[in-house]
């Protein structure tokens, strides 16, 4: 049984090779000859043909989903009528997502150690200007890519001169590679691609344990969010509701970016202010902050209203948050119990 073990280790077309090479050699296959089997081990073990299989990589037709709706509230079937149109849920391009989250991560047998970018409100300061920048609609600073460089972080060249290449935004992940000095870490992308040097002070370094179990999909399209959770070898939908994404307004408004993001905070209540104003406005509840200034929230309670609002009729239709995606009140307490910090994700899809 352990020589039957040790050969599947290799590709079919390897012990093909070897079956014709024993022909070849003339070397004794009978059961019960002992110098035939260690002519055989001989064989598996120094023959130079013999490679190890390559890693299996995943593709979204791979990824198994399966309905075990536990919140089921509003919920929405995979395609529904929206005005005089249909919506429905995006599962091939979440699969795909999924896909990438499992290739990159959680089959990562060597457990290579994970970062998430860190700059919110600039705190851990502003990144410098990017050479080739241009000012958007908002009159702010961004690169060729559209990221803007509030509350983003700089990432660098590592090949030849050190050069500022572009930003990268608070919440992407990344696979850390090594350090080249004591105050650049180079990293891989996983909410990205390319491998870059980014300063140690804008990365938050969560270990090599890290597995992502947790995902919410967000549709800026069809204003829809699922929850999906993995178990085993397959990734069950846990709910299918409305939501309402950032909405493009100039000056104030922002759009809900489209990407791979780590939950990185919660807050029960989460206070915001009145547009350029430092007055506050109001709160929305059972916040999730993935990105920037963006969170998975519920319906947001203005003031002088003090009490919880379950629902909202905006919900679904169009983008009209602040970045923000907004959720029933309840589904984002289901989101806020539910989620963990190093084990969820937030996939945002067009």
């Amino acid at each position: 049984m352990r020589k039957l073990i040790f050969i599947k280790k290799y590709k079919f077309a390897t012990i093909f090779n070897l079956l014709i090479l024993i022909f070849i050699t003339g070397c004794d296959t009978g059961i019960n000859d002992s110098k035939g089997e260690m002519n055989i081990i001989s064989l598996v073990t120094d023959s130079a043909v013999l490679q190890e299989t390559a890693p299996i990589i995943l593709t979204g037709s791979d990824i198994i989903f399966e309905k075990d709706i536990q919140f089921k509230d509003y919920t929405l079937n995979d395609e529904y009528p929206y005005n005089d149109t249909l919506r429905w849920f995006q599962w091939k391009k979440i699969k795909e997502h999924i896909a990438h989250i499992e290739n990159e991560i959680n089959a990562d047998t060597e457990r290579a150690k994970i970062g998430i970018f860190s700059n919110y409100k600039n705190l851990n300061g502003e990144a410098p200007t990017v050479s080739d920048f241009v000012r958007n609609e908002y009159k702010r600073v961004s690169d060729r890519y559209g990221v803007e460089r509030y509350q983003s972080v700089p990432l660098y060249s590592f090949e030849g001169d050190t050069i500022l290449e572009r930003y990268g935004r608070d919440g992407w992940i990344a696979k850390i590679i090594g350090s080249d000095t004591t105050e650049m870490i180079r990293v891989k992308g996983v909410s990205f691609e390319g491998e870059y040097l980014i300063p140690n002070r804008y990365i938050k370094l969560w270990g090599d344990s890290i597995k992502f179990d947790k995902a919410v999909a967000v549709d800026v399209t069809n204003q829809n969010i699922s929850t999906l959770e993995k178990r085993d070898d397959r990734w069950y939908i846990l709910s299918m509701n409305p939501a309402t994404t950032g909405v493009h307004k100039p000056p104030y408004a922002l759009e809900t970016p489209i990407g791979l993001f780590a939950v990185q905070e919660q807050k029960e209540k989460m206070f915001y202010t009145k547009d350029g104003s430092s007055e506050l406005a109001g709160y929305a509840p059972f916040a999730s902050r993935f990105t920037n200034g963006a969170y998975l929230h519920g319906v947001p309670v203005q003031y002088p209203r003090q009490s919880i609002i379950e629902w909202s009729n905006t919900l679904g239709t169009t983008p009209r948050s602040h970045m923000c995606v907004r959720n029933a009140t309840s589904h984002s307490k289901f989101l806020y119990d539910w989620l963990s910090i190093k084990e969820s994700v937030v996939i945002v899809i067009d």
